[in-house]
């Protein structure tokens, strides 16, 4: 196997597809603003906290600082077009909510609003912020998380549930129906 060395630049892209996920996050004065995210990763069960990755320049940064709140939606495959509209397009100048044709639904305990079409949702308040080269690195801690019945035992069930992961750019692909349990 031959291999080439690439711009560090796409260095991502090497540990993708990700997960990707809809961070919904809400202004002051109410406004709720959504944003697509696949660098997002957890960080610690026992008490549960979780971090994700924005550019400073990104509306939603602006909000996180401003309201320190924030919920984890995660969308299917199906979903994949609306994600990318929320992922390439600002807050700031459009309502990405009515563009993506996406529900605003009340959360539990946050003021940042849930997204109806998804299917679990992590409630958060942020814990901390590093900052970490050209992103910062949002620790934000679970208070809340709820997932369709339908898509989740004690796992996501693979064969209802397919998960929306980002190759790079505006690209996509999700889990097959099968899976192996290794067993040593």
């Amino acid at each position: 196997m031959s291999k080439k060395e690439i711009s560090l630049t796409l260095f991502p892209y090497l540990l993708h597809p990700r997960n990707t996920v809809l961070v919904t996050t809400v202004s002051r004065d109410g406004k709720p603003n959504v944003l697509a995210v696949a660098w997002i990763t957890p960080i610690s069960v026992n008490p549960p906290y979780l971090g994700i990755s924005v550019k400073p320049g990104r509306y939603s940064h602006k909000l996180l600082l401003e309201t320190g709140e924030f919920v984890v939606n995660v969308p299917t495959f199906d979903l994949a077009k609306e994600v990318t509209i929320c992922g390439r397009k600002s807050g700031r100048q459009i309502d990405k909510f009515k563009e993506a044709g996406l529900t605003v639904e009340k959360a539990e305990i946050v003021k940042a609003p849930i997204i109806k079409e998804c299917v679990a949702h992590l409630e958060c308040k942020v814990a901390n912020r590093l900052k970490v080269g050209d992103h910062d690195f949002f620790i934000g801690q679970v208070l809340a998380a709820y997932v369709s019945e339908e898509h989740f035992k004690d796992l996501y069930d693979v064969k209802k549930h397919k998960t929306l992961l980002h190759i790079g750019k505006n690209k996509f692909t999700t889990t097959q129906d099968t899976y192996k349990e290794i067993k040593i």
